[in-house]
């Protein structure tokens, strides 16, 4: 996770940074130098504000398919010698991403780029996926000396291999390379260090290092303080609450009571996520105990505990701790947006607007109180559900926006609804396919355009062709 620096929504920069639809409706109306321009500047500087989750690549890549962007300034930043210096996946991730889309849209300039990136480049690996979903065999078989020479014959280089080969997100290359026979050497190496990465692993299968069979709750509660006092950030309390589920009995009760109130940091975050997951009746007055602790990891870990409770008494406090301030009142908002009832409408909207006006559109608890408005059909939302829409730099809370006014917002069909067809994530896009106005002539034509896009998701063109299939109603 990092903070980009996001423009004004209102700025055809802002717009594209976003992944909003109307950013590829203004870039196209807007002079193609201007349009490119802030093209590439998304492009090389991933503006996303979680980059493994948030989508961007095919967005932009259709948009230089639009625009018959050239593929200069992706070289250069590609091959620039900060390449070396800063070999974080998101400095090159997205690029390599869209060039991606580019070769499967018939850029070969794009795929000989991903070639060449792949042999030389920094984050060869993640070329590489690239090329394992558009490349063909000879393609891929020619990158297979290259890549190989970047493990020396040693120790560390025959370990970097074996990891490298286990670790692939796409087996496909190294496949291929294990079964050249014009390269006996290189298919011999690789096939090794496969084999070896299925003997660590079952290795480690046979030999876990963690609580096994007959561990008391005071050995799990000691072993998940132990990897916080090895590491500060080794933090164990979650797969020790699943142990402690495991070896905990009703006589051990008192003492994870005991732990969630008075032990050590990882103990007592486990013992509090215990006692929750459990519906212990004490659980509730020790997570508002907890949540003052100084300590990060057990703070933390009480709202998270609260957060994930289904009880109804949970749901009552939740309308009890409604009116705090902290992370634990976020907490209270937030489920009663997603288990409320009709008469927590009120409270949810309070909520709501009191968040996005001081928290901003970016705040975390807008996701659950977002969908709550929406859940709820809370038709007074809908101007700060607009708001949300408009301003957030998230992509994904901009469609839980969009899902929202849906639900709350007449005017959402003629409305945003039109230009969620050109949005980046595919869950928006899908949204707008079911409901966007067909007297709009931009509509019916992007549908078709979706339609017979090979790159689109199949829940898209599925939702396309419910409006414009034979059995669909006249468009």
């Amino acid at each position: 996770m990092f903070d980009p620096d996001i423009a004004p929504s209102g700025t055809l920069l802002g717009l594209l940074q976003r992944g909003r639809g109307d950013g590829t409706l203004h870039a196209l109306a807007a002079p193609r130098a201007e349009a490119l321009a802030a093209l590439h500047h998304c492009v090389l500087r991933d503006p996303r504000r979680d980059w493994q989750v948030e989508n961007r690549s095919l967005y932009y890549a259709r948009l230089h398919m639009e625009l018959d962007g050239p593929l200069d300034a992706i070289e250069h930043h590609l091959f620039h010698p900060d390449d070396l210096l800063d070999p974080r996946e998101e400095r090159t991730g997205l690029a390599l991403s869209v060039l991606g889309h580019l070769a499967s849209y018939g850029r070969r300039d794009a795929l000989l780029l991903l070639r060449r990136y792949a042999a030389t480049g920094t984050s060869w690996a993640w070329a590489l996926d690239e090329l394992a979903l558009r490349d063909d065999d000879t393609g891929l078989a020619g990158l297979g000396e290259l890549i190989l020479a970047r493990f020396p014959r040693t120790a560390d280089g025959d370990a970097a291999l074996t990891a490298a080969v286990r670790d692939a997100f796409e087996p496909r290359p190294w496949r291929l390379w294990a079964d050249d026979t014009l390269s006996p050497g290189t298919a011999a190496r690789v096939r090794a260090a496969g084999e070896q990465g299925s003997f660590d692993r079952w290795r480690r299968q046979m030999r876990p290092a963690g609580p096994g069979p007959g561990w008391s709750v005071r050995e799990v509660l000691e072993w998940a303080q132990a990897g916080l006092d090895m590491h500060p950030t080794q933090h164990r309390h979650v797969p020790a609450t699943r142990c402690l589920t495991a070896v905990a009995g009703p006589e051990d009760r008192l003492e994870i009571i005991e732990a969630a109130f008075a032990g050590p940091e990882a103990a007592r975050a486990t013992a509090l996520r215990y006692l929750a997951e459990h519906h212990d009746p004490r659980a509730l007055d020790l997570i508002e105990s907890a949540v003052e602790d100084p300590s990060a990891l057990v703070s933390d870990a009480a709202v998270t505990a609260f957060e994930r409770m289904r009880s109804t008494a949970a749901l009552v406090r939740a309308r009890a701790w409604l009116h705090r301030t902290d992370a634990l009142g976020d907490a209270a908002a937030g489920m009663l947006a997603c288990r409320g009832a009709e008469y927590d409408a009120g409270p949810v909207l309070t909520a709501l607007r009191r968040t996005v006006r001081t928290e901003g559109p970016d705040a975390g608890v807008l996701w659950d109180l977002v969908d709550g408005a929406g859940r709820l059909s809370i038709g007074c939302a809908a101007p700060v559900l607009r708001h949300v829409y408009r301003e957030t730099s998230s992509s994904h809370l901009r469609g839980r926006a969009a899902r929202a006014l849906a639900a709350t917002d007449p005017s959402f069909a003629a409305g945003f609804a039109v230009e969620c067809l050109w949005d980046c994530e595919e869950t928006t896009r899908e949204l707008a396919a079911r409901h966007a106005a067909t007297a709009d002539d931009r509509v019916v034509d992007q549908l078709r355009r979706l339609a017979a896009d090979p790159a689109e998701e199949a829940e898209v063109q599925t939702a396309v062709r419910s409006r414009i299939g034979p059995d669909a109603p006249a468009v």
